[in-house]
């Protein structure tokens, strides 16, 4: 045995399709990206015109001092909840449906954690795609759905090379856009007095603070509790806090509160054409690639949810790279023909989903602290525990309880009330010693061992 584990340590890596991303496994430290290429991921993050069109409409029905607190308020709940789950994962190297399995759920918990996640973040691929190819139609001429086709099969290719080249990708795009969006924008307000737009009344229908702020801080909540999916290639916990905290201002001080300020200029929502109306073919392409750029991130956390669901329920090591062909196929075909967007209330639910996820890993990883043991234990060596729990029935009645509250309760944030009661309901029951892991399960063998090949391209290593 000792032997054959020292052949496949050694054995040349497989072919296969794509880049499998330690998509079961902890990301070693070697392969951890430095700073300025993770700082790229993460304001890739904030590149997006539909983050302009959400300050418009906000600043349509607020004061721009408002508005100001409105996205302060957003921008603080995003960032704590990015903070406390992103930095586990950094610690970990594991993505979200890894890390659940010693982190408040245990390995069948896990299973549904993935489930929930994949079948979200691949859906929100899908009507991503759709508004891409309405767009991308609209400007250009063309059917949607032959846009539709080309934009998936343009993200399928490089998601399934893995988090290497979408940081490739990303350090083209992101300075692009942002050097982009600053010509238009300051050609557009230099013939228009900053201090009238500043102090000028909401030009619509009053919104409240609280709606807001739902707006603001919901829309994002799913892609902060999946953000060990890019920190567990952080090589630090302050460059985690940084890269977070520079995408938050980035995408609310600064994007978000231009577009307030373009919406009390135009008095409506309506302000993308400002972008492409003052930079031209060139605009439209930049527009079109940050938004690829986003929402290569719904594919790329739905192939490691998938890989870990397979794992769990089926027992089968599936390639997550075959997985990314399979899931960008059908987000592709389904956003073609024209279905995905009858889902978005389904998906907005699991949406309410999503959100006691992170309240219990925060409550277990650093306050509870019960069975994440096995991890500290294992981290030095940069290995997976033999072992991890297989049920945690309090933390899946924690969940339900919490989505009930997110869900059925109108006050508040909906997402951040899910999210907090799950994390209030963990550590006072955690803390009591009421939640318990029920059996043991060994990790699956193949959790060690490289992924299965595929064929044809060989797998790139991960970046240094």
């Amino acid at each position: 045995m000792a032997s054959d584990s020292r052949a496949a340590a050694t054995a040349p890596e497989a072919k296969s399709i794509g880049s499998d991303d330690y998509a079961l496994s902890r990301v070693p430290r070697d392969k951890r990206f430095g700073f300025w290429s993770m700082l790229l991921q993460w304001l890739a993050q904030s590149g997006s015109i539909s983050q302009f069109t959400l300050g418009a409409t906000i600043g349509v029905g607020m004061t721009f001092g408002d508005a100001f607190l409105a996205f302060t308020l957003g921008a603080v709940i995003l960032e704590i909840v990015i903070f406390a789950i992103g930095l586990a994962g950094m610690r970990e190297g594991l993505a979200t449906p890894m890390l659940t399995r010693w982190v408040g759920f245990g390995r069948n918990g896990s299973a549904l954690v993935s489930f929930v996640i994949a079948v979200s973040l691949v859906g929100w691929f899908g009507v991503q795609n759709t508004i891409f190819g309405d767009s991308v139609s609209a400007l250009v001429g063309g059917p949607s759905w032959m846009w539709c086709v080309v934009a998936g099969i343009a993200i399928t290719a490089l998601v399934i090379f893995g988090f290497r080249y979408m940081a490739l990708f990303a350090k083209i795009v992101t300075p692009l856009f942002f050097a982009m969006v600053a010509w238009s924008v300051i050609t557009t307000l230099n013939d228009h007095s900053l201090g009238d737009l500043i102090s000028s009344p909401p030009p619509g229908e009053t919104i409240p603070l609280a709606v807001a702020a739902t707006a603001i801080a919901g829309g994002y909540m799913t892609g902060a509790i999946v953000s060990p999916e890019m920190t567990r290639y952080n090589r630090k916990g302050a460059h985690v806090f940084v890269q977070s905290a520079s995408s938050m201002i980035l995408s609310e001080y600064i994007v978000g509160m231009v577009g307030v300020l373009l919406g009390h200029l135009v008095k409506s929502s309506e302000v993308s054409h400002i972008v492409l109306s003052t930079s031209g073919a060139f605009g439209v392409i930049v527009v079109l690639m940050s938004t690829a750029k986003i929402n290569d991130w719904n594919l790329y956390g739905s192939s490691l949810g998938v890989v870990n669901f397979f794992q769990v329920v089926f027992g089968k090591r599936l390639h997550r790279g075959v997985v990314t062909v399979a899931l960008g196929a059908a987000g592709t075909l389904l956003s073609a023909v024209g279905i995905m967007t009858h889902f978005t209330e389904f998906l907005s639910l699991l949406g309410v989903m999503i959100p006691p996820i992170g309240g219990i890993i925060v409550a277990e990883y650093w306050v509870v602290k019960r069975m994440r043991r096995p991890l500290d234990e294992t981290r030095e060596a940069e290995t997976l525990p033999r072992t991890s729990p297989t049920w945690v029935p309090m933390s899946l009645a924690i969940w339900l309880v919490a989505f009930c509250v997110g869900k059925f309760y109108d006050g508040g944030i909906p997402a951040l009330n899910s999210l907090a009661t799950a994390f209030l309901l963990y550590c006072v029951l955690g803390l009591l010693g009421w939640v318990r892991p029920y059996g043991t399960s060994a990790l699956d063998d193949d959790a060690h061992t490289p992924a299965p090949a595929a064929a044809h391209v060989t797998t790139p290593t991960g970046a240094a």
